[in-house]
């Protein structure tokens, strides 16, 4: 496979930052994010997304957004001229839009290999693994809680796909670790298993500002201060809630220059409203309301503006994803973002079904072509998410990797360069011929189609004598040959040293909890 690189600033910093990705013929192909060349879509009116702004105005002003536990904060929007009263703040009509106006519309995410820093926003997109799930499946092992040997494998499944561009963040719950220390443990995998760009903990403040310490060390203070190397996903919870971990997660990264990936959770008939024009606008006050904090803490600092709106089965209660409902939404808030001019969180490989089957496809495949063309940048869940976000599976992990790989091809468009049109190969084929050994076919067909790794397109008998193998029978030989082929990228011995230190003077100063 070609290797192919983004056009990203250089890391500049310490000296001790591998300067350049050592390629040879069992590295990974770099592919440091993708560039749209093909436009978003838009489903509602100039007149309609006006109307939706001002109901979100009128939730802002006449029912506000509880921050508990979090005195911090509130100090904060009282300085900034909101109106406070205990914990609950309400904002006047576009006071929260005003605040939004100094968020980058683009910036850079860095990774310790500077030819896998990807820049984030405007036309650019980064593709990221799941996030959040307690257990882990495999057609080997089934269904059960993660480990942290499973979250190294997902960080090096990640690394050594091309088609995704970021390592993630708790690509599972390693409940094996100690809930107050595996923190420690996850930041450090990311580090050392790859050096793509990556995700630190939000489950605390503290475990926040851990987070960021070592990211300090992998990248030198200096350049970490002004320079994204690090991002924390902040769910609030949703209705209308910001609790003290999440608002002060998300202050830790603001403070210190860094990314938070502010996300409401709304689930339309549970944690929203069941009518998907009140959820969207619901979503939009907790969102906008989360970005305007990180610029009150540090105006400039880099940011995302997340969605994340579902619906639940009304009859059972439990989430449903990659439902028509949802992906309207993805559709609108997009619409809503470009007109802030901010980066965009939206959707990902979405599926509430249980194991890798037609459903898994279907509900997965609508949640990512809707994710692209809303104009999401930030494509977080792109790969691996099963079971309604409860389960990682290993077998899904690589089929989306490789559905990743056809959206590649697909937001470069159509090239309408004269060699494209084919003028010559008519010529020579003329009429009632075919093309397969002409000039141009012969000089274009080695990268004139994206070719998935996994699919089948052999005739039935050859199929069959190939042993049947369905696509989650490839993908278990698929995902285990990864880790077979998998080499550890170079990490500095003396950086290596310092994080280890840290690590254990860290866990060290703290009993282990487990709930």
């Amino acid at each position: 496979m070609a290797q192919a690189t983004a056009n990203v600033e250089t890391v500049s910093g310490r000296g001790r930052i591998r300067r350049r990705a050592k390629v040879d013929a069992s590295s990974p192909a770099i592919i440091a994010g993708v560039k749209r060349e093909i436009p978003t879509y838009d489903i509602v009116s100039e007149e309609g997304l006006e109307i939706i702004e001002e109901k979100t105005d009128e939730i802002l002003q006449e029912v506000g957004i509880d921050f508990r536990g979090d005195d911090v904060a509130l100090e904060i929007w009282k300085q900034a001229g909101a109106d406070v009263r205990g914990e609950r703040v309400r904002f006047d009509k576009g006071h929260i839009r005003s605040l939004l106006k100094t968020v980058p519309n683009s910036f850079v995410m860095h990774g310790r290999n500077p030819e896998r820093s990807t820049r984030l926003g405007r036309e650019h997109i980064v593709f990221v693994p799941a996030y959040g799930s307690p257990f882990v499946s495999d057609l080997d092992q089934g269904r059960r809680y993660g480990t942290i040997k499973d979250f190294e494998n997902l960080v090096k499944l990640a690394y050594s796909s091309p088609w995704i561009h970021h390592s993630g963040g708790t690509v599972c719950e390693p409940v094996d670790q100690p809930v107050n220390k595996r923190h420690l443990d996850m930041v450090y995998a990311h580090m050392n298993y790859s050096d793509m760009p990556f995700m630190g903990s939000v489950t605390t403040r503290d475990r926040a500002l851990d987070s960021i310490e070592m990211a300090k060390i992998l990248f030198g203070e200096k350049f970490a201060d002004e320079n994204c190397v690090i991002s924390g996903n902040i769910n609030m919870n949703s209705p209308l809630v910001y609790d003290g971990a999440m608002s002060g997660a998300l202050r830790a990264y603001a403070e210190a220059n860094q990314c938070p990936v502010v996300v409401p959770f709304v689930l339309s008939g549970a944690t929203g409203p069941v009518t998907i024009a009140g959820a969207i606008a619901q979503g939009l006050a907790e969102v906008m309301v989360g970005v305007a904090l990180g610029q009150l803490v540090r105006p400039g600092s880099p940011a995302i503006f997340g969605n994340f709106t579902t619906t639940v089965n009304l009859k059972a209660g439990s989430p449903s994803f990659g439902t028509a409902e949802s992906v309207a939404a993805s559709y609108v808030v997009g619409q809503i973002a470009r007109r802030f001019d901010v980066p965009l969180r939206c959707s990902g490989g979405f599926t509430s079904s249980q194991c890798v089957d037609a459903q898994s496809t279907n509900e997965s495949v609508n949640s990512l072509n809707a994710a692209i063309l809303c104009g999401s940048h930030f494509i977080l869940h792109a790969a691996g998410w099963m079971e309604s976000a409860l389960t990682m599976s290993y077998e899904k992990f690589v089929i989306d990797a490789d559905y990743l790989g056809a959206l590649h091809k697909f937001v470069k468009g159509v090239s309408l360069d004269d060699d494209q049109f084919a003028s010559g190969a008519f010529a020579e084929v003329g009429p009632g011929n075919h093309f397969f050994g002409c000039d141009h076919t012969l000089a274009n067909y080695e990268h004139a189609f994206y070719e998935s790794e996994l699919f089948s397109t052999m005739p039935f008998e050859q199929w069959e004598e190939e042993g049947s193998l369905d696509i989650a029978q490839r993908a278990n030989l698929k995902w285990k040959q990864m880790l077979e082929d998998y080499q550890k990228p170079e990490l500095d011995p003396g950086v290596d040293e310092e994080l280890r230190e840290f690590i254990q003077r860290r866990k060290s100063e703290m009993p282990d909890t487990w709930h």
